[in-house]
């Protein structure tokens, strides 16, 4: 027996910072108990001509609020900078970055190209050696702006944490509408940041269990079509979908396999569902397992030579572990209460679960052996977390009660001490995280 307060006071391999007498960069740990963001720097961009002054301030905006959001970064209020930055190629004064403290400095130029396009490039630089630390630039449309600061983020982000960034991706999830009892349930897919809301279905019928390619922008879920849920896949680019497969049976909880290739899903028949694969290119279809249980909720190790899975058929909902042929099924999680929707991180190292026990509901995670159960958050109803591609960062959705209350997206790091909610329009459910954008 696993006690919360224990799992809650386990050190999840917290990040801290050490500052190297040359280069200042985000170390990891897995024996710190707190956390000592970085201490950025960020004046706003130069405008690459005179009318993109609104456009390079928002680019540099974006860039500080991605790292800040990240809990690694400290962005330091402009108002103490001693240096004017106007013009980004050229080395600035070190030591009126070294007297506010700045760990790090980030400058840059964003501007409009004659085609049309926008562009911004940046240098990053140690105060303390005066040496650049890294120096790119990037061009996109212009009505997608926004992703140069999100790019520009993961590559700061990288270079100082030597993880890949997170910030250039989409979620999609359940855009909810309406009174508690009759709510209205669209798909909808977003920037991480909350920004860039598209509405992709109108509400006419109820939408679950969204799911990103790894591989590309193609989503899988189910939807309930004349009162029976069934698996649909849906390019996000084209806009055109297609049912999975032609089962007898309800069809539902899908999720890819790491290479794109495949979908994981569960059918159910009579009073039990078992778990089957589906080829996307050969649209054949296998099953995994057969059992007398509900057996759902499946998800592939990166490698896909294994599958975790929940499942009643041990009186109550748990977590089992089987190989990808459905042979050597073993239960995985061992401590009080239910556990559900567990998702693999795409490190491997870790796989993430909602755990129900004391009429709570907890996100955690655990190693694929089962051991090392930690909990990062907890609430009155916590719920499917889905993996930031880079496996640092957790998005799930929280309930809130009362007959005005409704479920609202959050992110929580694996140290479990940064969690942030992430702004949507209306209510939203059932997130899940986009590879990154290429």
């Amino acid at each position: 027996m696993i006690a919360l307060s224990t799992l809650v006071c386990v050190v999840l391999a917290c990040v801290c910072v050490q500052i190297a007498p040359a280069v200042a960069q985000v170390k990891g740990t897995v024996t710190e108990g707190n956390i000592n963001p970085l201490r950025i720097a960020i004046p706003p961009f130069v405008p690459g001509n005179p009318q993109d002054g609104e456009l390079s301030g928002n680019v540099s905006s974006v860039i500080a609020a991605d790292l800040e959001r990240s809990g690694l970064f400290a962005p330091l209020d402009p108002a103490s900078y001693i240096e004017q930055i106007s013009d980004p190629n050229k080395a600035p004064r070190m030591p009126d970055w070294q007297a506010i403290s700045a760990q790090v400095l980030l400058v840059g130029r964003a501007g409009t190209l004659p085609d049309g396009r926008v562009k911004a490039e940046f240098r990053l630089w140690d105060p303390y050696t005066a040496k650049q630390l890294a120096g790119q630039q990037f061009a996109v449309r212009a009505d997608s702006w926004r992703r140069l600061g999100h790019i520009i983020a993961d590559a700061v982000y990288e270079r100082m944490t030597g993880d890949k960034g997170y910030f250039d991706t989409r979620v999609v999830f359940i855009d909810e509408t309406g009174a508690k009892d009759n709510r209205v349930k669209r798909l909808a897919v977003m920037d991480q940041d909350g920004f860039n809301l598209r509405v992709l279905t109108q509400g006419k019928d109820l939408i679950l269990t969204p799911r990103f390619s790894p591989a590309n922008q193609t989503i899988v879920y189910t939807a309930y079509e004349k009162g029976n849920p069934h698996v649909f896949m849906q390019d996000l680019v084209s806009g055109q979908r297609q049912l999975l497969g032609n089962f007898d049976g309800m069809t539902f909880a899908p999720r890819f396999s790491p290479d794109g290739g495949r979908v994981l899903f569960s059918l159910q028949q009579g009073g039990s569902s078992s778990i089957f694969e589906y080829d996307v290119g050969s649209r054949q279809s296998r099953q995994i397992t057969a059992s007398k249980a509900i057996d759902t909720g499946p998800s592939y190790s990166p490698d896909q030579r294994q599958i975790v899975f929940e499942s009643d058929r041990d009186g109550t909902q748990q977590l089992f572990l089987m190989n990808a042929d459905g042979s050597g099924q073993r239960r995985l999680s061992t401590g009080d209460g239910r556990y559900s929707t567990p998702v693999w991180s795409p490190r491997g190292d870790l796989i993430a679960f909602t755990k129900m026990v004391d009429g709570r509901f907890l996100i955690g995670v655990m190693r694929p052996d089962g051991s090392g159960e930690r909990i990062l958050t907890g609430g009155y109803h916590n719920e499917g977390p889905t993996w930031a591609p880079n496996g640092r960062v957790l998005m799930f959705f929280r309930e809130s009660q009362g007959a005005s209350g409704g479920p609202k997206l959050f992110t929580v790091d694996l140290t479990g001490y940064n969690e942030r909610q992430i702004p949507t329009p209306h209510f939203g459910s059932d997130p899940a995280w986009s590879p990154r954008i290429n």
